[in-house]
This record gives C-alpha cells, sequence and structure tokens, in this order.
C-alpha cells in the first residue's frame, strides 16, 4: 500500500471515529431542567460561571431551599457579592448562605474549588449548575475530584428556545473536543481527589 493511500485510509478511519464519538458525546448532553417543574434536591449547589445563564436558576435553587448553601465558583476576584445578589435578585437565602469562589479559571479549577467547599461542610451531594452542553465534562472533572460526593445535574439551556440545532454545532463540537482530553488526562495520569489536595497543601 503506498503512503498516501495509508494516510486516505487512516483519516478515513479517523473520521468515521469522531463522527460516531461526536455522535455518542450529543447523546449524553442533558436536557435543560425546568424551574417550574419538581425541584432537586441536595445537601448543597454548586454553579459553575460561564456563559449561558447559569447563576440565575442556581440563585433560584438556593431560594427555593433545595440546598443548605450555594457556591458560585470561578468568581470575578472583581466581582462584589452585593452585586452579584443585584444582579441576580437574590434575597435571604442568598445573603446568609451564597459564598462565591474567587480561585478557579477553568472546569478542573471549578471542581477542585467545589471539592475542598464541599469537604469543608462535609456535604454528601451536590446540584451541580451549569450549561447543558458543559455538563458531561463537569460531571466527569467534578467526580474525579470527589468520588464520594453524590452529583445530582441541573442542566440550563444554552440556546434560546427554538433556536436551530446547527447553529449549536461548533459549540457542541468544541465542548466534545474538551471532552475527549479531559477523558484522556483523567486516564492517563489520574489525580488525587479534592480533599487529599488540600490535606497536601
Amino acid at each position: 500500500m503506498s503512503g498516501v493511500g495509508f494516510l486516505a485510509r487512516a483519516v478515513v478511519v479517523f473520521a468515521a471515529l469522531y463522527a460516531i464519538g461526536f455522535g455518542f458525546f450529543v447523546t449524553q448532553v442533558p436536557q435543560a431542567a425546568d424551574l417550574d417543574g419538581v425541584p432537586p434536591h441536595a445537601d448543597a449547589i454548586v454553579a459553575l460561571t460561564g456563559g449561558g445563564g447559569r447563576l440565575g436558576p442556581a440563585v433560584a435553587l438556593l431560594e427555593m431551599g433545595t440546598g443548605q448553601r450555594l457556591l458560585i465558583t470561578g468568581v470575578n476576584p472583581a466581582t462584589k457579592k452585593a452585586e452579584l445578589r443585584a444582579l441576580l435578585k437574590g434575597g435571604s437565602n442568598f445573603d446568609c448562605c451564597a459564598d462565591l469562589g474567587f480561585e478557579a479559571t477553568d472546569t478542573i479549577g471549578n471542581a477542585r474549588e467545589a471539592a475542598i467547599w464541599a469537604h469543608d461542610h462535609h456535604y454528601n451531594s451536590l446540584i451541580v449548575v451549569t450549561t447543558d452542553h458543559h455538563m458531561p465534562r463537569s460531571l466527569l472533572e467534578f467526580s474525579a475530584q470527589m468520588p464520594d460526593i453524590a452529583l445530582v445535574p441541573y442542566p440550563v439551556a444554552s440556546a434560546k428556545p427554538g433556536a436551530d440545532w446547527r447553529d449549536r454545532l461548533p459549540r457542541l463540537n468544541g465542548e466534545f473536543v474538551k471532552y475527549v482530553a479531559s477523558s484522556l488526562r483523567l486516564a492517563v495520569f489520574g489525580l488525587v481527589n479534592g480533599a487529599e489536595r488540600q490535606a497536601a497543601s
């Protein structure tokens, strides 16, 4: 077989595997949760900062009493709690029971920050709030950092109702690549969990 023929076959095989993997990933992206439905309950709530209106639903869950406390992880260090309270229409539960995490700059950091916070408070279960397409990778990273804690996903819609599904493909594809990278990193290198990291620091 010529070098060109081998390369062509390799490209076809890679494309086929990529398409199969991407298709499987899309099936793992959960449907957006509905605040009007039966809310989930856990010891506490963690919301990951980023696009897609993630924080509003998390604050609403806290005000509904679905968790004892809320951690908003990955907050800009310049942001004040009073500013978020006004923006997100927080109430008395936000005043007493919302914590801001300023250390995380990515999903791995979100998971580490949340693991330390959850273990400090001796929580056994967390509601995880992030966008629907970001949920599979978030659960992967969170599970790796805190395998002893039950995670309850609360996915937020990343697209407006009625939006063309084709408009989501670039974002889904980008998230799929990150999900594969995270999976390979954890499979090859592994890590210690959040509690062990805290003890070692």
